[in-house]
């Protein structure tokens, strides 16, 4: 049952993320082509974060309230229902900036509910043993989506209007919503308590744990840097490395990059899985520094493909890591003040590139930021439950003994 559970929603997922693809697309040809201009499609992107940013912890302890599939039904209805409306809109010649700002925030909303909710789903539907390749699995999944989605959604897109892309979108939505209806699996639910309570809770399950909370803290500083880092290399491939043309053949390395790290950990499976996911995390700075020298596009695919191989293998160590040592019931909780510190600190790095870089110059700003990438990680090395912790594997029950015989 387990496995058959897993693989229905590994494809009701991937058809979703795929499809998310086609939206990213549809929503910015959409945009452009309604003379909204860059202000307004900053304006959508804005609405989006700050619902991440005040439901996610919501989502979380939601989560843990309910069965974590039934979170997801109701996530996938609610995004169903915004792409469906923004294809009508679009589709009618309508275009009003307020309502798809609105659509925009209560579908990220609703997907700051789910991710909790499938992060609590994914250790109960194979063994403890297998959880590092279920995760290694739906990473190359996801990769491969975050690469065929928008390839195909611009194809759609051109062919047939942005309308089509929220309409192929909201129909992934209704696969991912199906496949987690068929879900047979059931996750055991404590008494509730209050809200904060259960937010309190779930932090105190992050505090007592010094790898836990280390590496949330060293993630939070890292997504600074990176987010500096992600606005000002695109700055470089387009004005320095051969322009739109550089920035697509770079992308299309990180996919490869990703794809090559998920495969890795489907087959490298150390004891001290998350000492190794930092280790391997070591390598992004490979890719930041490659844009300041040698510059070359060569040298940027490169670094690229080796940067997000490390980058992969660390998300998958970091999710078995978490799903090995924290208690199912609190999974979702755990999970969502994760996903916080992430969505917090990426559009603070973003914001932070134009000024630094004004100030100090592209190249000075990218080395440091790609130092602060690598002590983030290595940092975590220090910390005894990172070098110590170890993979959780179920001990075998004995074999039951023999009955004895009744004496004739």
């Amino acid at each position: 049952m387990r496995i058959s559970d897993f693989r229905l929603l590994a494809a009701g997922q991937t058809l979703s993320w795929v499809g998310n693809g086609f939206q990213t697309v549809a929503l910015a040809v959409a945009v452009v082509l309604a003379d909204g201009g860059p202000g307004d499609l900053g304006l959508v992107m804005a609405s989006s974060i700050a619902a991440r940013l005040v439901c996610t912890l919501f989502g979380g302890v939601w989560a843990d309230r309910l069965q974590p599939q039934r979170v997801m039904i109701g996530s996938d209805l609610v995004r169903l229902l915004a792409a469906a409306a923004m294809a009508v809109m679009f589709l009618s010649g309508g275009y009003h900036l307020a309502l798809l700002c609105a659509l925009a925030a209560v579908s990220t909303g609703a997907a700051s509910f789910f991710d909790p909710a499938f992060g609590a789903l994914r250790p109960l539907l194979v063994p403890a043993e297998k959880r590092q390749s279920a995760n290694a699995t739906f990473s190359m999944l996801q990769t491969g989506s975050q690469i065929a989605g928008p390839a195909l959604g611009g194809v759609t897109v051109a062919a047939f209007g942005a309308s089509a892309g929220f309409t192929v979108n909201a129909l992934s939505f209704l696969a991912s919503m199906v496949a987690a209806l068929l879900l047979r699996v059931r996750a055991e639910r404590g008494p509730r308590t209050s809200m904060i309570a259960e937010l309190a809770e779930g932090w105190r399950e992050i505090s007592r744990r010094d790898w836990l909370l280390g590496g949330l803290f060293g993630a939070t500083v890292y997504h600074v840097a990176n987010g500096v880092i992600l606005v000002l290399v695109q700055v470089v491939a387009i004005e320095r490395l051969g322009g739109p043309s550089a920035a697509g053949f770079i992308a299309a390395a990180e996919g490869l990059g990703g794809l090559v790290g998920a495969t890795i950990a489907l087959r490298f499976k150390p004891r001290r899985l998350l000492r190794a996911g930092w280790l391997t995390l070591l390598l992004m700075p490979v890719w930041a520094l490659a844009y300041v020298w040698p510059a070359e596009l060569i040298a940027v695919i490169a670094g690229a493909i080796i940067g997000y191989a490390g980058l992969i293998f660390f998300d998958v160590a970091w999710e078995t890591a978490i799903q090995d040592h924290v208690p199912q019931r609190m999974l979702g909780r755990v999970s969502s003040w994760d996903y916080l510190t992430s969505f917090l600190a990426m559009p603070l790095g973003n914001v932070l590139a134009g000024p630094l870089s004004g100030a100090y110059g592209i190249d000075r700003v990218l080395i440091v930021c790609a130092g602060v990438l690598f002590v983030s990680a290595a940092v975590q090395l220090l910390i005894p439950g990172t070098r110590r912790l170890t993979r959780v594997h179920p001990t075998p029950a004995p074999p039951s003994p023999e009955p004895e015989l009744a004496p004739l």
